[in-house]
Order: C-alpha cells, then structure tokens, then sequence
C-alpha cells in the first residue's frame, strides 16, 4: 500500500500538479479536491500583466514623462549653479569726478533644501543663527516663515555684513548645514545729500520688484529711484554662473565649471557736482537768513543743448541711509520732517509761477498780434473791468513790453491777457496754447522718474475739477502766472532756455553719455529739441531785451555788477490764500552768447527780489569765476 505512492524520481524530471493526487484514495477519509481549470488560470495570468503593466507605466513615467525633473533634482543632490554677481555701473559728473563707490559687503543667506534636509537639528539650527544674527530665535523663526522648504535659491538673512564681521561668521557658520555668506556691494554716494535727488538710491529688491524684474533674485539691489532708478537696465550688467559640486550636507567640494559676470555700464553725467554743492550751501545760507522752515530748489541748464548742470533741492537727505537699509527711527524722523526733504521739489513742486510767466504771455500777445513791442500802456497801478478791480504792485506810468518785463508791471499783462479798452486781449484759449507750446501743463521728458505736469487750467478743467464756470478774473490771473497756474521749477527754467537760444524747446538731459567698464561709449545721448520756431526770432529779440533790461533797471540790477551780461527777471507768487509769498528768480547769461539758465525758487521767501536774486548773483559769480579757472588750465 505504502509503495503506490513512491514515485521514482530517477524517471520523472517534473511533477505536475495533477500527478500529486492521482492516486488518492477516494475512500479515505481525508478527501482534498482542488481544480485548476482554465478559467482560474486565465485570472492568474490576467492579475500578473496587470500588475507587470503597472510597472512598466510607473517606470516610463519615472524613466521619460518625469524623467528630467527628477535627472534635475538628482543633479541638485550634487550639483549646484550659482549666480555671480555683476558690478553695478557707477557714476562720473561732467568733469569726471567719480561720485558712486561700490563697496564690497557680505549677506549671510540659507539655501533652504539644505537647510531643512535634517530636520532633527532644525531648533538647533535655528538657536546658532540667533547668536549670530544677535536676533531672537523668534526672529529667526519669523524670518524663516517666508522661506520655501523645497528652493536651492539663497535667502537672505541678514545683509550688508562688513568684512571684519563677516571673517567671525564665516568660523561660526561652518558646522551649519545650508547657511553661507554671499558677496555683494552697497553704494557709497560721495557728497549724498547733494545729489540724492538726482542719482537717488539702490536697494534690496522687493517682493513686488521681483514681478517687475522677473530674472532678479532676493539677495539682489535694484534702483529705488532716481537715476539708480531710470536706467537700471543699463546699470545692472549682465551675471555670470558658476557650477558648483556639493556634498549630501549642500557643502562645496569643487567648482566644475565657471562665466565671468559682466560689469554693468556706467553713467557721465551733464551735472557738474561743485556748482550743485556751490547752488546747495546759498540755498541753505539764504533760507537761514530768512527762517523760513520751508523748502528751495535751483535748475540750471546750458541753453544751447538742453544739458542739465545741476537740479538742486533743498533740504535734501543722505542717500547713503537708504544704500545702507535705514532703521525705522531714520526713515520716521525723514518722513516726519516739515521741511519734507524726501520731496523732489526741482521736478515734481509744483507752483504759481507769479511774474516770471509773464513773457509766456507776452510772446503769446506778439504773435497773435494783440500789440506791438513798442505799444506804450498806461500802468496807473489798477483797471477796473466792470465790478472787478484788478492791482498792480505800484503805479509805474508808461510801459511798453520791454519796460512791462523789466518793471513787472501787472497792469501791462492783465491788458494783453485779459483785454482792456481797445486791446482785445489774449483770453483763456491762446494763454493755454502758448503756454503748452513753451512746455507748461507737460511733462518735458527728463531722465528722471517722478516729474510732474503742473497745470495750465481752462474752462473745461475748472467746470470738471472745480464744478465752477470760468469768470473773467480767472482769464487775468492767469496772466500774470497766478490763479490756478502751477508749474514745476524745471518748466520754468526750460521755458527761459526758449527765451536765452532764439527758439528751441529741448528735452532736459541729466546723462550725458553711457560707457562701459572700460571707457568705451556704449551710447552717446544728442541733445534732443522737442519744438522750435514757435515764436518769431524778432518777438524772441523783445523778450530777451525785457529781461536784460530788468538787470540793468529793474529788480534784478544787483547783477549788474557781475563781470558778465546778465538777463533776468523776478517773480513773487502769491499761493493757497497764504500771507506769504514764493520767491521766483529766473537769469542766463552771458545776453550775447547764453551758456547758463536758472531757476529759482524758495517757497515763502517773500519777494523775488529779495531773496532770489541774491541766490542768482553768487551763483552766477561763482559760475564764471571757475570757467575762466578751466579755460586757463587749459
């Protein structure tokens, strides 16, 4: 019985399934029935290339749909690119005087996959960083909220580390998985608040930048404002990248592989920064005398080409705070001043012009033909148009334009402007024309950001702004540059440019030339005329000789004594119902061969003659003494 059931392996190589029970006994007791037909088999098959299918798709979807995401994560476990950084271009003035430095400093940042990628040790990361950083560990903490845990990008921690400082961190850093310094540059603005209105600041970028300029990272600087602002592009340069091999800890072994950066470009400036800083301390001389807690600005521009040579703003503030990262504390104590020197008033002040528009209206009166330059009127200090009474400063008799323009006689322009007996009179329309023409109510396309329109109002303006309708006293306000008039100081001196060459309306130029790091120009910027020959070459005659006249007989006859011809004109501008009034100067000279145009304004300083006019004379003086100093040197 027992040998039925011994099966001779030296005959039977395999042994199926079904040989293992052929011969059990149906009688026994114990009766085990299994079958395999052909449909369980089936499902058995089915079940294996449906799992083997799973395999396969999961593997092309590693191996060829995901495969470079996951090839470029690999590559991060040991491999890294880094940006390096380009130099920012810096600045020169019209005589080359350097006035940026970049100045090497060191940001202590995270890459925070490293940083993360052992998170046991994470509160003791975080309590090494406090020490430090000698912040809180909940500083720490809050900074670190903003990070992304998965990013091989720096994050800045802490910036503008000095050298002295970052040699101590770099030794404290070193057993720190993800934490490194970065080198980096902060500007150093020689003579800041001389200039910080026109070159402005960098910084660190934004999170709001960063939309702005995409390509940028957050350790990155990024103009603020200002020239810094207005030609980044050109400023930034271009970086380089270096290819890096890392440890599992994210520490550097090697470098695979290295681009040079490229500097950015440089900016030559029409400015000339000793004639900026000279304009700056009269202003600040000027408004000490008068303790006026209020502000000044001067424009000067060369007239044959529209190149600014200085745009002075007073008070101003030290750029080199905001380079830095100002505290809170500085910034309030800025933002909080009543002097409110953040405020580019050179550019964006905007203010009734008083009598220093009153050639605006007297070319506007000569080419419509409402009078003639040698038209005498009688100044008898007032008119009366029906109920209104429209004064004068004082009686001043017979006037033509030239006399009207060297006197300030408001009694002239309310005549031309407004009309008066038989003189027709210019009315709203052709006073705003004009004015436009001469670049008033416009921007005029300087390279700075911030400029603003002014207004020249009309009928419409008023019935939209004001919900008003036009009155007649609004049509003879304006014509002597008060009402609703406003313009800004760099209008005003780019209208005189007009008066001082003939004709020209130029675009005010700050940059003269972009070079690159090696002195080649890169571009040459030409002076640009936005109009010309909108006022006859004979009227333009009559202007200059009202303006000439005012030194050598008019209120500006304090400039006589300068060793150089000087036309010129005052204005006191009443505004907002206040007591006091804005002191206007504008001036160029030489009359004959015009090389310098002012503009000058302090706010409160009550008659131009007063206190603008001694602005202009030193400044003038100085001017001319130190061109012969340059012409002789040469």
């Amino acid at each position: 019985m027992k040998n039925r059931y011994i099966i001779n392996r030296k005959k039977v190589e395999s042994l199926d399934v079904e040989e293992l029970f052929l011969d059990f006994n149906a009688e026994d007791d114990q009766k085990m029935e299994i079958s395999f037909d052909d449909k369980n088999i089936k499902i058995i098959k089915k079940l294996f290339f449906f799992i083997l299918l799973i395999f396969i798709l999961q593997a092309f979807n590693l191996q060829v749909l995901k495969g470079k995401e996951y090839s470029k994560i690999s590559e991060n476990n040991y491999k890294r690119v880094i940006a390096i950084k380009s130099s920012r271009g810096i600045f020169y003035d019209r005589n080359q005087t350097q006035i940026i430095f970049n100045i090497p400093i060191f940001d202590l940042v995270i890459i925070p996959n490293d940083f993360y990628k052992n998170r046991n040790n994470l509160n003791g990361k975080i309590s090494e960083l406090s020490i430090i950083t000698e912040k809180s560990e909940s500083e720490i903490r809050e900074i670190l909220k903003k990070v992304n845990r998965d990013s091989y990008q720096p994050f800045l921690i802490i910036e503008n580390i000095e050298k002295d400082r970052a040699l101590i961190i770099e030794e404290q850093i070193k057993k720190i998985d993800g934490v490194s310094l970065k080198k980096n540059s902060i500007r150093n603005y020689v003579n800041g608040k001389y200039i910080s209105n026109i070159v402005g600041y960098s910084g660190r970028i934004n999170e709001n930048e960063l939309e702005k300029y995409p390509d940028y990272y957050l350790t990155d600087t990024v103009g603020k404002n200002g020239l810094e602002l207005f030609y980044e592009p050109w400023l930034r340069g271009e970086y380089g990248r270096e290819e890096i091999e890392v440890n599992s800890f994210g520490r550097e072994i090697k470098t695979i592989r290295k681009e040079s950066s490229k500097s950015g470009n440089n900016l030559v400036l029409n400015i000339d920064i000793e004639l900026q800083k000279k304009i700056y301390d009269e202003l600040l001389a000027m408004t000490e005398k008068l303790k006026t807690e209020a502000g000044a600005s001067v424009v000067a521009i060369n007239p044959q080409n529209g190149e600014v040579l200085a745009l002075v703003n007073y008070p101003s503030y030290d750029n080199n705070l905001f380079a830095k990262g100002i505290s809170s504390s500085e910034y309030n104590q800025l933002i909080n001043d009543k002097k409110n020197p953040l405020f580019d008033r050179s550019i964006a002040g905007e203010y009734p012009p008083g009598s220093t528009f009153k050639m605006a209206v007297g070319a506007a009166a000569l080419q419509e033909n409402i009078i003639s330059p040698t038209r005498v009127i009688i100044d008898r200090g007032a008119i009366y148009v029906g109920s209104y009474s429209f004064l004068g400063w004082k009686p001043l008799g017979r006037v033509d334009l030239v006399g009207a323009i060297a006197q300030s006689s408001n009694i002239y322009f309310y005549t031309v402007g407004g009309g008066y007996e038989d003189i027709k009179g210019l009315g709203v329309e052709k006073i705003k024309d004009y004015s436009n023409l001469f670049g008033f109510g416009n921007v005029s396309g300087i390279d700075l950001p911030g400029e603003k329109n002014g207004l020249i109002p009309d009928e419409q303006w008023k019935r939209d702004v004001k919900d008003e309708m036009w009155y007649i006293g609004d049509t003879y306000h304006m014509s002597i540059g008060q009402g609703d008039v406003l313009v800004t100081p760099l209008q005003i001196a780019n209208y005189v440019v007009a008066i001082a060459n003939g004709g020209k309306l130029f675009q005010p130029q700050i940059v003269d030339k972009i070079i690159d790091s090696e002195g080649n120009i890169i571009e040459d910027i030409q002076p640009k005329i936005i109009r010309e020959n909108f006022i006859d070459e004979e009227n333009i005659k009559w202007l200059q000789k009202g303006m000439r006249e005012n030194v050598i007989s008019g209120s500006g006859v304090s400039l006589e004594s300068l060793p150089v011809e000087v036309a010129g004109k005052t204005g006191t501008a009443q505004y907002f119902g206040n007591q006091k009034t804005h002191a206007w100067y504008v001036a160029y000279a030489s009359y004959d061969n015009p090389e310098i145009v002012l503009a000058i304004i302090i706010e409160g300083g009550g008659e131009g003659h007063v206190a603008a006019v001694p602005v202009a004379k030193e400044v003038m003086k100085w001017y001319f003494e130190n061109k012969e100093k340059m012409d002789l040197s040469l």
